[in-house]
């Protein structure tokens, strides 16, 4: 059964609440035929957060003001700028429909449109991610070797729905810090997770 996008016209306790989930980063997600949960895209920063959280909203309310959207189910997270549409659209017009009230909000920087079409395949749709990952797994090692703050020290690069995973050891802080922001620049890329980074004093 198709959903309708939820109207945002709520009691303020209800936004608070929806606020509070999207700043969590907690979303709809298609479910993995594994039993580890993927990392979870986040924005880096408050400031980024607050963006964010503006953005998901705005493009929220303008979808459910599109006659064309009204039956589909689609899930909205938008992290550093970059919007994610999750869910099914009704209609292959409808997915163009939703991927472009999306790119006209400001503020947007791109939009990920993973939105399933009744009668699309799935497969498809997984080969792609694949592809992207691979790639920009393949990008962000190419520009860490090249950077001189890396030199000497082993950096690896894993990447999950466009959330990329750094491993290794770097010599300070400075230097994970410097590591992160090469990786945030690459195409595609949602946010970095350097927890598995360490310095070579610790």
């Amino acid at each position: 059964m198709n959903k309708t996008i939820s109207n945002t016209n709520s009691l303020p306790g209800s936004l608070i609440a929806v606020g509070l989930i999207w700043i969590l980063g907690i979303g709809t997600a298609v479910a993995e035929n594994n039993d580890v949960s993927p990392p979870q895209p986040h924005s880096d920063g408050i400031a980024a957060t607050i963006s964010d959280t503006a953005i998901t909203a705005k493009v929220k309310a303008k979808m459910m003001d599109d006659h064309r959207l009204k039956k589909s189910d689609i899930s909205v997270v938008t992290t550093n700028g970059v919007v994610t549409l999750e869910g099914t659209a009704n209609s292959s017009k409808a997915k163009s429909e939703a991927e472009r009230v999306a790119k006209s909000i400001e503020g947007v920087k791109s939009v990920d449109n993973t939105l399933k079409v009744p009668g699309g395949n799935k497969h498809v749709r997984k080969a792609e991610r694949a592809v992207s990952d691979s790639w920009i797994t393949a990008k962000v090692k190419s520009e860490i070797l090249a950077d001189s703050a890396s030199k000497g020290f082993e950096v690896r690069v894993t990447t999950k729905h466009g959330v990329v995973l750094l491993n290794g050891t770097l010599a300070n802080q400075d230097a994970i810090d410097h590591v992160k922001d090469i990786a945030a620049k690459v195409k595609g890329v949602k946010s970095v997770d350097t927890n598995a980074l360490t310095t070579k004093d610790n």
